[in-house]
């Protein structure tokens, strides 16, 4: 899921910032003219996506069957939280999309919203296909459960309140498989499970209408893992997962007249604010963080 995760950080950077544009005003109404630069754009992406992945990544490695494999097992299922978060985004940007064409709610979570399980599930059809990789049923649960939680809570509340996010921090184990887990801040940011943590981040106002609580204060809650060089565990393996509570923000309800602001927080949202936070591990105790990132 590396790979997946810089397509989506791209595809939040395109979408976001194309909305300074006065043609991606939402519409009240269904604009065809839109919905018709909607589909070629999309299908465009989408192609060069698929294609370029086949290119620069499965080209590398010899074809097969396809077939299937269980990687339930890998990486405490950190790989997982990456497939959930890309389905839960990318089925977001498809949804949003539709709605500033003004298409229907129905069309909107029909073909918007499952944008993210139907570009991942042509990713996981290449995997299958590859020597190298495989058709994973596990992976096809993750990305279904980020597409429900992005369903979910648009036929239970019409807005998103719990949004998935991702933190990184930089971590000693690199340095020891730089290969499988990175050579600089980037390549670790993608590939480094150990200094990854996804969280489900709540906003606090959405839930209590009481007009008290900032409108952008949210509580997150965080799952990671540590101690791990390679995917399946090994003999001398020490592995360990961890879970978080810690304050968050939802920057796209900060109030600025700032277009370019607005277009930079609405790109970064996906990221979890630095901000004190409670920590459990099943190796520690409880610790406390002044900032975690």
């Amino acid at each position: 899921m590396r790979k997946i995760i810089l397509l989506l950080i791209l595809f939040c950077s395109i979408i976001s910032a194309s909305a300074q544009y006065s043609f991606w005003k939402k519409s009240d109404s269904l604009n065809l003219k839109k919905r018709k630069v909607l589909i070629i754009t999309e299908s465009t992406m989408y192609a060069a996506s698929i294609i370029g992945l086949n290119q620069l990544w499965y080209a590398k490695y010899p074809k097969s069957n396809l077939h299937r494999i269980n990687d339930n097992n890998e990486w405490l299922q950190m790989d997982k939280m990456g497939h959930a978060m890309t389905a839960y985004y990318v089925g977001k940007i498809g949804m949003e999309t539709l709605r500033w064409t003004g298409d229907s709610k129905k069309n909107q979570l029909l073909y918007g919203a499952t944008l993210g399980f139907a570009f991942l599930t042509t990713v996981e059809v290449l995997d299958g296909f590859s020597k190298q990789w495989g058709f994973s049923s596990g992976d096809i649960l993750a990305n279904a459960s980020g597409t429900v939680l992005l369903i979910g809570q648009e036929l239970l509340w019409k807005e998103q309140r719990i949004q998935l996010k991702y933190s990184f921090h930089q971590t000693h184990y690199a340095s020891l498989r730089p290969n499988l887990l990175g050579a600089n801040f980037l390549e670790e940011s993608l590939k480094d499970y150990n200094g990854q943590t996804y969280w489900l981040s709540a906003n606090l106002n959405s839930f209590s209408k009481n007009g008290r609580i900032p409108t952008w204060l949210n509580l997150a809650f965080g799952y990671g893992a540590e101690n791990m060089t390679t995917g399946i565990p090994i003999s001398n393996d020490a592995r360990y997962r961890q879970f978080y509570v810690s304050l968050d923000l939802d920057l796209t309800k900060i109030k600025t007249k700032s277009r370019f602001l607005k277009t930079l927080f609405s790109t970064i949202n996906f990221i979890k604010i630095p901000a004190p936070t409670v920590s459990f591990s099943t190796k520690n105790k409880l610790q406390f963080h002044l900032l975690y990132f």
